[in-house]
């Protein structure tokens, strides 16, 4: 029940008053109570509070609210060190998890020369790409491109939490744009482009922008006049087919990088991002920043899937990397790593892929049917069954096909209220703790692949980890029908 509420308080209240009845729930002294009644009710807010900072450790680095009350029940805490020894292990306890987590007070100054981060796709740098992946938070600072109408571009050095108008600021001093220009109505507007053309204007209040675009989308800047005129950058409308690494490598080791980045991405989510993400918990979008990348990742696998495939123009090459990539596939669930494998699949059986008839044909026989049992384990049919039947007898670690996981919470949350007759709904907080913990599970042991680090699979690792995709449907299709015309 403890864990219950920890993991699920923000549904129906929010940290800092969550906190406050903590503070206020600890004795200050005897004052009529007896003292045995005292140290119980101090024990039982002590283990609420040890069990709160150990679920939830770095994600109070960004709470100043949060980290003023949990600092000053710390010191209320500390002055009964003398006055209950039978306390004394839990404290001990305490001063280490309040030393660990580093909470943030507002008259503390910030570190100095705090290390920028990189995202996916951040000027493909191989040295970025090829570090292991750490979890953000939105205090961190990341590099930022953000494009002209001409397409031109600056560099801009943000927070991962920034909101619109802190970027369209930056950008500002780094055009030097004047305030004449911003009264006579040339304002700049933030906007999201995708390579398919569709754009959107970004609201000056929101926030975290940077992990909810598109795989290949872009910011611009640009005014309202010229809004009408902007265009997705040359490179995500203009493809020229061509081997890639993945013609090269073994499928063992392409599949081995992909269940090892993905496993970096997965240990990087914060398992309280998931109840955040579906039920938009107080902390708002920052807190769910890894969860996000994950799920972007996810969908850029599948496109890369598709444009593997329809870059290929010979007809035996493609046929012989369509079986490369199944192989890919029963390698990753062999891995128990679904999320690669579902992503795999779900791109096989991309429109434009799967009506590439010639192609299927030539695949041996061997392999059509065991694409046909992948397509039977990814079946949503009956709510899963057949995938959750697998995956139950999987023994951790293991990385499962996060979308699914989400879809669950939601129909938990949508299924049945939060609140009854102005009571918390104590079941409906168990079933969404009881879906969180099952990460917890999966994620209980480390993962052990043996990587080698020579040239060849230090560029694979490269490879897979900067992905280049296409993710616009409607240039897929007109790739997959130059390839096969009359393919239905």
């Amino acid at each position: 029940l403890l864990d219950d509420i920890v993991l699920t308080h923000s549904l129906f209240l929010p940290t800092e008053r969550f906190l406050q009845q903590l503070h206020q729930q600890y004795p200050g002294g005897p004052r009529g109570a007896t003292r045995g009644s005292g140290l119980r009710r101090k024990r039982a807010v002590l283990a609420v509070l040890l069990h709160f900072l150990e679920t939830y450790k770095g994600l109070l680095q960004e709470e100043e609210s949060a980290g003023k009350v949990i600092k000053e029940l710390y010191l209320l805490i500390m002055k009964d060190t003398s006055l209950y020894h039978e306390l004394e292990d839990e404290i001990i306890k305490l001063h280490q998890l309040v030393e660990t987590v580093e909470l943030k007070v507002a008259d503390e100054t910030p570190p100095p020369n705090k290390q920028v981060k990189p995202l996916f796709r951040h000027f493909r740098r191989i040295d970025s790409c090829l570090q292991t992946r750490v979890a953000f938070r939105g205090s961190d600072e990341i590099f930022c491109r953000v494009y002209m109408p001409d397409h031109s571009y600056v560099t801009i050095r943000s927070r991962l939490s920034a909101s619109v108008q802190d970027i369209l600021a930056s950008v500002t001093e780094k055009l030097q744009y004047s305030e004449e220009q911003s009264a006579r109505g040339d304002a700049l507007i933030l906007v999201t482009m995708a390579s398919s053309g569709e754009k959107a204007v970004l609201q000056p209040s929101e926030e975290c922008v940077f992990t909810t675009l598109g795989i290949n989308s872009h910011l611009f800047a640009c005014t309202r006049d010229t809004f009408d005129s902007l265009v997705p950058l040359p490179e995500e409308i203009q493809v020229v087919p061509g081997d890639t690494e993945i013609h090269r490598a073994e499928p063992e080791d392409v599949a081995n990088h992909l269940t090892a980045f993905h496993w970096e991405l997965f240990r990087c989510i914060h398992e309280l991002e998931f109840v955040d993400y579906v039920f938009h918990g107080e902390r708002g979008r920052r807190e769910t920043a890894n969860l996000e990348l994950l799920l972007q990742r996810c969908s850029e696998v599948q496109h890369w899937v598709g444009t593997e495939l329809l870059l290929c123009e010979g007809l035996g090459k493609r046929a012989h990397l369509l079986k490369k990539l199944i192989k890919i596939a029963a390698i990753c669930k062999q891995n128990q790593d679904m999320l690669s494998f579902y992503a795999i699949v779900i791109g096989l059986n991309n429109a434009a892929v799967s009506r590439l008839r010639l192609t299927w044909e030539k695949l041996p026989g061997k392999f059509k049917n065991l694409f046909r049992k992948f397509e039977n384990l990814t079946d949503p049919c009956r709510n899963h069954k057949t995938y959750r039947e697998v995956l139950a007898k999987m023994k951790p670690p293991l990385i499962p096909f996060v979308p699914l996981i989400l879809k669950d919470l939601t129909f938990l949350h949508e299924g049945s209220k939060t609140l009854l007759d102005g009571l918390v709904n104590v079941e409906k907080l168990h079933c969404i703790a009881e879906k969180v913990r099952t990460v917890r599970k999966y994620r209980s042991r480390p993962l052990c692949l043996e990587l080698e680090a020579s040239p060849a699979q230090l560029q694979t690792k490269a490879y897979v980890r900067q992905l280049r995709v296409i993710d616009n449907q409607n240039l897929l299709f007109e790739l997959s029908y130059k390839l096969e015309p009359g393919s239905q």
